[in-house]
């Protein structure tokens, strides 16, 4: 391998208002667009690593963009070592702490040094986090959004057979839980036993209702229930998953690999699965898989599949990678699903390349 010893010379975020092909509508709301924020760091040697972030709303656009690039001088010209990059922007934004934006633009950094350290050793991600390359497996995520029930058994076989998956999730929440209660028992009915059938309420209930709710679907069949209340009422979390058989899942919310710990101490779930810009880039994902592994715990991903996939490779715990196309119309060669599985790509560092004539076109001043 190269040993080539990289300079940070620059920060680049550049805003993108990309299509879906279905729109997400949670219980929380309708997301129209992917609001994505392109970072490329450029290094002295010539080398780019990238990551993008998921803004959630245009209103997210020009923070995020702004801090990124206001962090940038605190950097450039130190060397591309991501756990110094990373200690030294938290130490220099104690006062100000790193939840939010902040702490959002730190973990796209984070991304961007692992894929340019990769990149100059010529080797994909995962193999310069001391893994191979392999299939991860998959449920596809982008669909079965809250709507008419009666179109969720034909949505169902379309989101199987676009890889052919194995597993797919499905949005609850709905005022009337008698629609939810179809909905799970329309999708079964499609899908069969031998398909995994994960449901989301998006934090949408109170603690005393998603019990309710969850001791009802006990019997459904559901592979988990993911985040019935508020992200970060533990307390709350503990209570639900204890009174229901059907395993909880949570941790999208986590801000750091601390929040992890004091979930997993609270019982605040079953199954796990981060966040990769919020539980602070890769290497807050790596602290956070080791928490997993520590307490027996099965992890999965949330989004960004082209760096989930890598990280999920090396994760002791590995359940389930999350997989969404929302990034698909900006990248050259978006992720490859196959046979349920993502395939990880022998392309140095995490594979990400942008199409820079797309960008063009849906880029957001």
């Amino acid at each position: 391998m190269a040993s080539t010893q990289l300079t940070l010379r620059s920060l680049r975020a550049r805003a993108v208002s990309a299509p879906m092909r279905i729109q997400p509508r949670a219980a929380t709301g309708a997301i129209p667009n992917a609001a994505l924020v392109l970072v490329d760091l450029e290094t002295e040697q010539g080398i780019t690593g990238r990551s993008y972030l998921f803004a959630f709303a245009a209103m997210a656009f020009k923070p995020i963009v702004d801090i990124i690039h206001g962090l940038a001088p605190l950097i450039v010209g130190d060397p591309v070592a991501p756990l110094d990059l990373y200690a030294k922007l938290r130490q220099r934004l104690t006062l100000l702490d790193t939840p939010g934006i902040v702490g959002l633009a730190l973990s796209a950094i984070d991304m961007c040094a692992w894929d340019a350290l990769a990149i100059a050793q010529g080797v994909p991600l995962v193999t310069l986090l001391g893994g191979t390359p392999r299939p991860v497996r998959a449920y596809n995520s982008c669909g079965l959004w809250i709507g008419d029930v009666a179109a969720l058994p034909d949505q169902a076989s379309q989101l199987l057979a676009a890889g052919n998956f194995n597993a797919i999730k499905l949005r609850l929440g709905r005022d009337d839980f008698a629609q939810d209660l179809a909905a799970v028992r329309a999708v079964k009915a499609r899908i069969g036993d031998g398909v995994a059938l994960m449901s989301d309420f998006n934090q949408r209930l109170t603690v005393n209702e998603a019990i309710r709710r969850g001791r009802a679907l006990d019997d459904e069949g559901l592979t988990w229930i993911e985040e019935p209340v508020r992200h970060d009422d533990y307390a709350g979390c503990a209570r639900i998953a204890a009174a229901m058989k059907t395993p909880l899942q949570a941790g999208e919310n986590l801000l750091n690999p601390f929040e992890m710990l004091q979930a997993l101490e609270a019982k605040a779930m079953d199954f796990v699965m981060p966040d990769i810009q919020r539980i602070g880039g890769v290497s807050g994902w790596l602290r956070a898989a080791a928490l997993a592994h520590a307490h027996g715990m099965e992890m999965s991903s949330h989004l960004f599949p082209e760096f989930s996939a890598h990280l999920l490779a090396v994760t002791p715990t590995c359940h389930y990678l999350e997989y969404v196309d929302w990034a698909a119309p900006i990248l050259r060669e978006p992720i490859v699903i196959r046979d349920g599985h993502a395939i990880i790509s022998s392309r140095p560092g995490a594979g990400i390349e942008w199409n820079e004539e797309a960008v063009a076109r849906y880029q957001v001043a």
